[in-house]
Protein backbone atom coordinates (compact mmCIF):
# COMPACT_ATOMS: atom_id res chain seq x y z
CA UNK A 1 0.00 0.00 0.00
CA UNK A 2 0.97 3.47 -1.31
CA UNK A 3 -0.36 6.70 -0.07
CA UNK A 4 0.46 9.84 -1.77
CA UNK A 5 -0.11 12.72 0.88
CA UNK A 6 0.43 15.23 -1.10
CA UNK A 7 -1.31 16.05 -4.58
CA UNK A 8 -3.36 18.82 -6.22
CA UNK A 9 -5.80 18.66 -8.20
CA UNK A 10 -7.66 21.46 -10.51
CA UNK A 11 -9.54 22.27 -13.97
CA UNK A 12 -8.96 25.32 -16.26
CA UNK A 13 -11.56 24.01 -18.11
CA UNK A 14 -14.16 24.63 -15.82
CA UNK A 15 -16.57 28.20 -16.88
CA UNK A 16 -15.24 29.78 -14.13
CA UNK A 17 -11.35 28.76 -14.86
CA UNK A 18 -8.33 28.23 -11.52
CA UNK A 19 -6.57 31.17 -10.00
CA UNK A 20 -3.60 29.03 -10.10
CA UNK A 21 -1.41 28.08 -12.03
CA UNK A 22 -1.34 30.81 -14.30
CA UNK A 23 -2.60 30.32 -18.13
CA UNK A 24 1.65 31.19 -19.52
CA UNK A 25 2.50 28.06 -17.03
CA UNK A 26 2.65 25.58 -20.29
CA UNK A 27 3.86 22.56 -17.90
CA UNK A 28 1.04 22.90 -14.97
CA UNK A 29 -1.96 24.78 -16.90
CA UNK A 30 -3.92 22.48 -17.93
CA UNK A 31 -6.37 19.56 -16.67
CA UNK A 32 -5.40 17.19 -13.79
CA UNK A 33 -7.81 15.23 -12.86
CA UNK A 34 -8.24 11.94 -10.39
CA UNK A 35 -7.89 9.82 -14.01
CA UNK A 36 -4.61 11.81 -14.85
CA UNK A 37 -3.03 11.52 -11.56
CA UNK A 38 -4.34 7.75 -11.74
CA UNK A 39 -2.21 7.31 -14.82
CA UNK A 40 0.91 8.04 -13.57
CA UNK A 41 1.14 6.84 -9.79
CA UNK A 42 -0.90 3.95 -10.31
CA UNK A 43 2.40 2.09 -12.32
CA UNK A 44 4.32 3.01 -9.18
CA UNK A 45 2.25 1.20 -7.04
CA UNK A 46 0.39 4.23 -5.49
CA UNK A 47 -3.40 2.98 -4.05
CA UNK A 48 -4.54 6.40 -2.58
CA UNK A 49 -3.66 9.52 -2.27
CA UNK A 50 -4.32 13.13 0.05
CA UNK A 51 -5.29 16.40 -2.28
CA UNK A 52 -4.22 19.32 -0.67
CA UNK A 53 -5.21 23.13 -1.18
CA UNK A 54 -7.59 23.23 -3.86
CA UNK A 55 -6.93 27.05 -4.72
CA UNK A 56 -7.08 30.16 -2.68
CA UNK A 57 -11.16 30.53 -3.68
CA UNK A 58 -13.47 29.23 -0.48
CA UNK A 59 -15.43 27.43 -2.73
CA UNK A 60 -13.20 25.48 -4.10
CA UNK A 61 -13.23 23.44 -0.96
CA UNK A 62 -16.13 22.03 -1.77
CA UNK A 63 -15.15 21.40 -5.53
CA UNK A 64 -12.42 18.92 -4.72
CA UNK A 65 -15.08 17.03 -1.66
CA UNK A 66 -17.38 16.73 -4.74
CA UNK A 67 -14.98 15.14 -6.85
CA UNK A 68 -13.69 12.85 -4.45
CA UNK A 69 -17.43 11.85 -3.26
CA UNK A 70 -17.29 9.23 -6.54
CA UNK A 71 -13.45 8.44 -6.53
CA UNK A 72 -12.30 6.39 -3.55
CA UNK A 73 -8.65 6.88 -4.66
CA UNK A 74 -9.06 10.16 -2.70
CA UNK A 75 -8.66 9.59 1.02
CA UNK A 76 -8.36 12.94 2.68
CA UNK A 77 -8.36 16.45 1.45
CA UNK A 78 -5.87 19.48 2.67
CA UNK A 79 -8.22 22.72 2.61
CA UNK A 80 -7.45 26.32 2.10
CA UNK A 81 -9.49 28.50 4.56
CA UNK A 82 -8.63 31.72 5.49
CA UNK A 83 -7.99 32.12 9.24
CA UNK A 84 -8.50 36.05 9.15
CA UNK A 85 -11.99 35.90 7.62
CA UNK A 86 -14.52 36.38 10.18
CA UNK A 87 -16.47 33.16 9.51
CA UNK A 88 -13.33 30.69 9.57
CA UNK A 89 -15.13 28.78 12.19
CA UNK A 90 -18.30 28.48 10.04
CA UNK A 91 -16.63 27.48 7.02
CA UNK A 92 -14.33 25.14 8.87
CA UNK A 93 -17.44 23.53 10.52
CA UNK A 94 -19.43 22.95 7.03
CA UNK A 95 -16.37 21.30 5.31
CA UNK A 96 -15.43 18.92 7.93
CA UNK A 97 -19.21 17.75 8.53
CA UNK A 98 -17.14 15.72 5.22
CA UNK A 99 -14.93 12.84 6.93
CA UNK A 100 -12.82 12.97 4.20
CA UNK A 101 -11.94 16.91 5.14
CA UNK A 102 -8.68 16.01 7.38
CA UNK A 103 -7.07 19.70 7.99
CA UNK A 104 -6.11 22.87 6.46
CA UNK A 105 -2.58 23.80 5.32
CA UNK A 106 -1.17 27.29 6.64
CA UNK A 107 1.72 29.33 4.92
CA UNK A 108 4.43 30.89 5.64
CA UNK A 109 3.06 34.23 4.82
CA UNK A 110 0.01 33.89 6.91
CA UNK A 111 2.27 32.73 9.64
CA UNK A 112 4.54 35.83 9.36
CA UNK A 113 1.55 37.94 10.19
CA UNK A 114 -0.13 36.02 12.81
CA UNK A 115 1.30 36.46 16.46
CA UNK A 116 1.86 33.38 18.17
CA UNK A 117 -1.30 33.54 20.20
CA UNK A 118 -3.24 34.00 17.24
CA UNK A 119 -1.68 31.20 15.44
CA UNK A 120 -2.64 29.38 18.72
CA UNK A 121 -6.39 30.24 18.60
CA UNK A 122 -6.34 29.44 14.49
CA UNK A 123 -4.75 25.56 15.32
CA UNK A 124 -6.56 25.19 18.53
CA UNK A 125 -9.48 25.34 16.67
CA UNK A 126 -8.44 22.32 14.46
CA UNK A 127 -7.08 20.13 17.63
CA UNK A 128 -10.43 20.30 18.94
CA UNK A 129 -11.99 18.80 15.91
CA UNK A 130 -9.08 16.41 15.67
CA UNK A 131 -8.12 17.92 12.36
CA UNK A 132 -4.60 18.25 11.80
CA UNK A 133 -2.67 20.94 10.22
CA UNK A 134 0.07 20.95 7.16
CA UNK A 135 2.68 24.16 7.50
CA UNK A 136 3.68 25.27 4.14
CA UNK A 137 6.87 26.87 5.74
CA UNK A 138 10.96 27.56 5.40
CA UNK A 139 13.73 27.40 8.02
CA UNK A 140 12.80 30.53 9.90
CA UNK A 141 9.13 29.30 11.06
CA UNK A 142 10.24 26.04 12.09
CA UNK A 143 11.33 28.02 15.42
CA UNK A 144 7.55 28.91 15.56
CA UNK A 145 6.37 25.35 14.96
CA UNK A 146 8.08 24.26 17.61
CA UNK A 147 6.76 26.41 19.61
CA UNK A 148 2.87 25.79 18.74
CA UNK A 149 3.74 21.84 18.69
CA UNK A 150 4.75 22.62 22.27
CA UNK A 151 1.59 24.70 23.19
CA UNK A 152 -0.64 22.27 21.58
CA UNK A 153 0.56 18.99 22.23
CA UNK A 154 -2.77 17.71 20.87
CA UNK A 155 -2.67 19.60 17.51
CA UNK A 156 -1.28 16.81 14.47
CA UNK A 157 1.56 19.07 12.56
CA UNK A 158 2.24 18.27 9.25
CA UNK A 159 5.60 20.25 7.72
CA UNK A 160 5.57 20.37 4.04
CA UNK A 161 8.31 19.66 1.52
CA UNK A 162 11.36 19.01 4.06
CA UNK A 163 10.76 23.03 5.08
CA UNK A 164 12.62 23.70 1.32
CA UNK A 165 15.86 23.21 2.15
CA UNK A 166 18.08 23.91 -0.76
CA UNK A 167 19.76 20.04 -1.81
CA UNK A 168 23.24 19.79 -2.83
CA UNK A 169 24.43 16.72 -2.09
CA UNK A 170 26.51 17.89 0.64
CA UNK A 171 25.36 18.37 4.10
CA UNK A 172 22.42 20.16 4.25
CA UNK A 173 22.31 24.46 6.39
CA UNK A 174 23.04 24.50 9.47
CA UNK A 175 20.65 26.93 10.37
CA UNK A 176 17.90 24.18 9.14
CA UNK A 177 19.69 21.32 10.81
CA UNK A 178 19.10 23.11 13.80
CA UNK A 179 15.79 23.98 12.88
CA UNK A 180 14.94 20.07 12.14
CA UNK A 181 15.96 19.10 15.38
CA UNK A 182 14.24 21.52 17.62
CA UNK A 183 10.81 20.82 15.93
CA UNK A 184 11.64 17.03 15.95
CA UNK A 185 11.38 16.54 19.72
CA UNK A 186 8.06 17.31 19.72
CA UNK A 187 6.16 13.81 18.86
CA UNK A 188 3.11 15.70 17.63
CA UNK A 189 5.39 16.82 14.83
CA UNK A 190 5.31 14.78 11.18
CA UNK A 191 7.96 15.91 8.16
CA UNK A 192 6.31 15.47 4.66
CA UNK A 193 9.23 13.39 2.73
CA UNK A 194 8.70 15.55 -0.28
CA UNK A 195 9.89 17.92 -3.19
CA UNK A 196 13.72 16.74 -2.52
CA UNK A 197 13.88 16.59 -6.77
CA UNK A 198 12.45 20.45 -6.46
CA UNK A 199 14.70 21.40 -3.74
CA UNK A 200 17.65 20.03 -5.68
CA UNK A 201 20.23 22.61 -6.99
CA UNK A 202 21.35 21.33 -9.94
CA UNK A 203 19.22 20.87 -12.93
CA UNK A 204 18.02 18.38 -14.08
CA UNK A 205 17.49 16.78 -10.57
CA UNK A 206 19.60 14.10 -10.18
CA UNK A 207 18.13 10.54 -9.46
CA UNK A 208 20.58 8.61 -7.49
CA UNK A 209 19.69 8.75 -4.06
CA UNK A 210 22.94 9.46 -2.56
CA UNK A 211 22.55 12.87 -3.70
CA UNK A 212 19.84 13.51 -1.42
CA UNK A 213 21.22 11.08 1.11
CA UNK A 214 23.02 14.00 3.69
CA UNK A 215 19.37 15.54 3.99
CA UNK A 216 17.49 12.23 4.11
CA UNK A 217 19.63 11.09 6.90
CA UNK A 218 19.14 14.38 8.71
CA UNK A 219 15.71 13.94 8.89
CA UNK A 220 15.48 10.11 9.41
CA UNK A 221 17.72 11.22 12.67
CA UNK A 222 15.50 13.58 13.59
CA UNK A 223 11.63 12.02 13.21
CA UNK A 224 13.11 8.43 12.74
CA UNK A 225 10.85 6.12 11.12
CA UNK A 226 7.36 7.08 12.95
CA UNK A 227 7.30 10.23 11.62
CA UNK A 228 7.91 10.93 8.21
CA UNK A 229 5.89 10.82 5.40
CA UNK A 230 5.68 10.02 1.47
CA UNK A 231 4.35 13.20 -0.40
CA UNK A 232 4.66 13.41 -4.36
CA UNK A 233 3.72 17.22 -4.63
CA UNK A 234 2.45 16.31 -8.37
CA UNK A 235 2.14 17.68 -10.74
CA UNK A 236 4.40 20.75 -9.48
CA UNK A 237 7.16 17.97 -8.94
CA UNK A 238 7.16 17.46 -12.79
CA UNK A 239 8.68 20.62 -13.09
CA UNK A 240 11.83 18.73 -11.70
CA UNK A 241 11.64 15.42 -12.72
CA UNK A 242 8.80 12.35 -13.91
CA UNK A 243 6.44 11.20 -11.14
CA UNK A 244 8.29 7.64 -11.31
CA UNK A 245 12.15 9.26 -10.28
CA UNK A 246 10.09 11.56 -7.88
CA UNK A 247 9.30 7.89 -5.85
CA UNK A 248 12.56 5.90 -6.52
CA UNK A 249 14.37 8.92 -5.01
CA UNK A 250 12.57 8.13 -1.25
CA UNK A 251 11.81 4.48 -1.87
CA UNK A 252 15.26 3.80 -2.60
CA UNK A 253 16.52 5.57 0.88
CA UNK A 254 13.68 3.57 3.07
CA UNK A 255 14.34 0.51 1.36
CA UNK A 256 17.75 0.67 2.96
CA UNK A 257 16.08 0.88 6.42
CA UNK A 258 14.33 -2.16 6.13
CA UNK A 259 10.74 -3.53 5.46
CA UNK A 260 8.84 -1.95 8.32
CA UNK A 261 10.39 1.56 7.66
CA UNK A 262 8.92 1.55 4.40
CA UNK A 263 5.59 0.68 5.07
CA UNK A 264 5.25 3.19 7.72
CA UNK A 265 6.79 5.53 5.37
CA UNK A 266 4.06 5.19 2.71
CA UNK A 267 1.51 4.33 4.53
CA UNK A 268 1.47 3.83 8.10
CA UNK A 269 3.05 6.96 9.15
CA UNK A 270 0.45 9.04 7.22
CA UNK A 271 -2.57 7.23 8.74
CA UNK A 272 -1.30 8.49 12.07
CA UNK A 273 -0.37 12.21 11.15
CA UNK A 274 -3.96 12.41 8.64
CA UNK A 275 -6.43 9.99 9.92
CA UNK A 276 -7.39 9.21 6.55
CA UNK A 277 -10.56 7.19 5.23
CA UNK A 278 -10.07 3.87 4.09
CA UNK A 279 -12.31 3.88 0.98
CA UNK A 280 -11.50 0.34 -0.06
Amino acid sequence: MIIDTHTHLYDPERPQGIPWPPKDNTLLYRQVLPPNYRAVAEPEGVTGTIVVEASVWLEDNQWILDVAENEPFIVGFVGNLDPSDPNFEAHLDRVCANPLFRGIRLGSGRIKNYSLDDFYHVAKKLADRDLEVDLLIRTPELATAADLAARIPELRIVINHIAHVPINGQTPDADWVAGIRAVAQHPNVYMKGSAFAEMAQDTPAPSEVSYYEPTLDILWDAFGEDRIIYGSNWPVCERAAPYATVQHIVSEYFKSKGEEAVEKYFWKNAKAAYKWIDRS
